[in-house]
């Protein structure tokens, strides 16, 4: 076997023994699944029905935000699980094993994928009890999909990057609710950008979360019929800017990650 072909190996190796510990620890993932469906209920229920949308109901409007919401929590479990792991020890037991480098890393980032694919589909399936439709073609509607998890592999290489510099659980949990909220809140998961007060507004619009709730809500057609189109450059183009953000944060922030390893276990 090539270098390559190692790698891939051992990184599906590490990628099963994470997807056994999801299976062994169901609360890491009850977790991230039962916030956004509070969230669901919370606002499409409560909140809902106080904020009107002429020719679309708030819950096809909610949904593919709170897809979104789902994507960035359930990334913190990368982080989690790496400075956990940090902690105890294991990345020692791993340096002394034949494996690659690059496995430890590949192979949380693959399990994480298997994770968003199981939130994604529970999440599906409440925005469907809450009034959420698939108004767009099944191409559309499984590019959508494919998006969401692009992204969503992309942001647990964000996460990994934070906690292999902060290293510890804790700090790390703390930091990444102060990351993951506002980038949540100051968007349009919830409410349209241009409603927001000025300041606050173009920080919405060129956040990175707005720009794929937009896309998603394009591709699963839940954009509200006859709105204006967005002023902002992001969200006028949100499918191929969703993609390069995707690009942008792979490009950055694996090597990154990887290097911040390397440092971690040669200490």
């Amino acid at each position: 076997m090539n270098t390559l072909q190692i790698a891939v190996a051992d990184g599906m190796t590490i990628a099963k023994r994470n997807a056994l510990k999801i299976k062994r620890a169901p609360d890491l993932l009850g977790g991230v699944i039962a916030l956004p469906i509070v969230f669901v209920l919370l606002f499409a229920y409560v909140f809902g029905s106080m904020i009107e949308l002429p020719g679309i109901s708030y819950g096809e409007y909610l949904i593919p935000g709170i897809f979104v919401q789902t994507i960035v929590m359930s990334a913190q479990i990368t982080g989690y699980t790496l400075t956990h792991d940090l902690q105890k020890g294991i990345f020692d037991r791993f340096r002394t094993l034949p494996m690659s480098p690059s496995a430890v890393l590949t192979g949380q980032t693959l399990s994480d994928v298997i994770m968003n694919v199981t939130s994604i589909v529970v999440m599906a399936l409440v925005g469907l009890v809450v009034g959420w439709r698939i108004n767009s073609s099944p191409g559309e509607a499984v590019l959508g999909f494919v998006m969401l998890l692009l992204f969503a592999y992309a942001f647990s290489w964000v996460t990994a990057a934070v906690a292999l510099a902060l290293r510890k659980p804790d700090v790390f949990n703390n930091a990444a609710t102060i990351l993951s909220m506002p980038l949540v809140f100051l968007s349009n998961a919830f409410v349209d950008s241009a409603r927001l007060p000025g300041p606050l507004q173009p920080i919405a619009e060129w956040n990175p979360v707005s720009t794929i709730v937009q896309a998603a809500r394009e591709l699963f057609g839940n954009v509200p019929p006859g709105a204006a189109e967005p002023a902002a450059w992001p969200l006028r183009h949100a499918v191929p800017v969703s993609l390069l953000w995707t690009a942008v944060l792979l490009v950055v922030f694996v090597p990154l990650a990887t290097r911040l390893y390397r440092r971690a276990v040669s200490r």
